[in-house]
This record gives structure tokens, sequence and C-alpha cells, in this order.
């Protein structure tokens, strides 16, 4: 049974504003660098503590099964890892696009482990949720620890960074790329030379996953030679989302106005601290 107090949690979407990936591994994952930087737009999570030790997904993403649902994994792997016996009712409002390379499942997964972590009163610290995060994905620490941040490895060594925070300006083409076709295209780039934080924060770099992208997803493409009439348009993570920075609102929302009607776009403002650090 549940308590009948409902509470409301952010998942924001992130941005990656470079991504070169240096090597391949013999497990299969890449070594690659990238910088995250949060946006102040996000799903909203709606949680229900339940007494009865039942996980129930009311509210999800439409097509997509439970046990898929990194929602629904983030809360079973808390419960086993803690042996709690209290359960959830889990709702899902999405507004961050599937497909997007906006992390937008990772976020929801962190966010349930911060919810819960607090709502169980399971007493992990941040540190043991991010490590519980990394065994659902290489993105969800970043989301966890709540802090922009500079990230090597296989995106899981984090420097905590602060970030200039523009208006961005961000694009989705209507087009749902696939990770994993990307990252095992024999045609991307997997030997890029690593940079060093202080060259990108005075030059700023490149997305190494671009050509492969735009070869596959003609629609990325055009999506990125239009945003590229206002500045610079970058494509995040494998995409399919691309986005570019403004000095202010505004500026981003006249350019938004010009949005040709088959594609979706949103204008927000880069955040380096994550709104659920204020509630976890």
């Amino acid at each position: 049974m549940d308590t009948g107090e409902l509470s409301i949690w952010p998942a924001p979407a992130k941005l990656n504003l470079f991504l070169r990936i240096t090597a391949r591994r013999s497990d299969g994952y890449h070594e690659l660098q990238t910088a995250f930087q949060f946006l102040d737009f996000h799903d909203e999570i709606s949680i229900r503590v339940r007494t009865d030790g039942q996980i129930h997904r009311l509210k999800g993403l439409e097509g997509l099964p439970e046990e898929q649902d990194m929602v629904m994994r983030a809360a079973a792997l808390l419960q086993a890892q803690t042996r709690c016996r209290l359960g959830a009712d889990l709702m899902v409002d999405k507004r961050i696009p599937v497909g997007g390379g906006l992390g937008g499942g990772s976020s929801d997964a962190a966010t349930v482990l911060t919810a819960l972590n607090r709502l169980w009163e399971t007493g992990l610290s941040r540190t043991e949720l991010a490590g519980l995060g990394g065994q659902l994905g290489a993105d969800v620490p970043v989301f966890v620890a709540g802090q922009s941040a500079w990230a090597e490895g296989i995106g899981d060594r984090l420097t905590p960074m602060d970030f200039p925070c523009p208006w961005y300006l961000v694009v989705h083409p209507g087009v749902a790329v696939l990770t994993h076709e990307i990252f095992s295209d024999p045609e991307l780039t997997r030997n890029s030379r690593p940079i060093k934080i202080t060259s990108f924060l005075s030059h700023g770099d490149r997305n190494d996953c671009l050509t492969v992208v735009r070869r596959k997803y003609a629609e990325v493409g055009l999506a990125l030679d239009w945003l590229g009439q206002y500045g610079d348009a970058r494509l995040t993570g494998t995409g399919a989302c691309v986005f570019s920075a403004f000095e202010t609102c505004d500026e981003a929302g006249r350019a938004l106005d010009r949005l040709p009607a088959k594609w979706r776009g949103f204008v927000a403002r880069g955040l380096n601290r994550s709104p659920l650090l204020q509630m976890g």
C-alpha cells in the first residue's frame, strides 16, 4: 500500500559540449573525452512510497517494456542493494526527446536513485549512489553527482567543472539516433589525440561522431546546417539533437521562432549544478 504523499523530482537534460574518442578497449567500450553540462530543461518524476515493497510504473514512455525502463531498473537495483522493504509508485512526465543525445534515460535513473535513497531512508552516500548508477549506464553517475564535469575513460572519470552558462537553442530533427550503431561504424574516428581542459576552455573542440551521424542521418545534417546560420552548431553525444549557444534568451528565442515546422526545439539555460542537488 502507499503512504499517500506524492513528491515530484526533476531529471535534467545534459549536453556534451564536445566528444573525442581516443581508443577502443578490448571489452568493446570506447575511451573518450567529453564535457557534460546540464540544462534547465527536465523530465519530471513523481514518486509515492509504498509500504508493501512493490514497485509500479503508473506512467512512463509509451511502448517501452518495464524491464528495459531505466526508471524501473534503478528502483529495483537500489531496493535489492539496500534490502529495502519499501516500494514505490513511479510516474514519469517525459519532456526530453528520446534518442536525442540529451541523456534523458540516464537522468531519469539518477533521479530515481537519488529520490528513493532519501524517501526510503536507505542512507547511501552520493558516491555510493553514483557507483550503483554506473551499473545502469555510463552517463548515470554524472547525473547523480549533479555537477557539470570533464569526463574521461568511458565517461566515468569525472572532474567537476564550472563552464560558461549561455542560453542554448536545442533542435531535435525528428529522428532517433542509435548510439550502438554509431559506435560500431567502421569509419568512426577512434584514435583522436587527447586534449587538455585548458585547451577546450580556450578554443572549444569537435565531436568525433559527427561525420558518421551526418552520413547515416541526413536530417541531423540538415538541422546542423540550418542552425549554423546563427552560430557554432554542434552535435550532443551521438545525437540526434544539435545545439548552439546564444548570449541572451531573446536571441535564442528569435532563432527558435524561425525553426522549420518539421522539427522540434526548445531554449534552455546552461547549468553547472543540477536542480536535483537542491532536493537530494
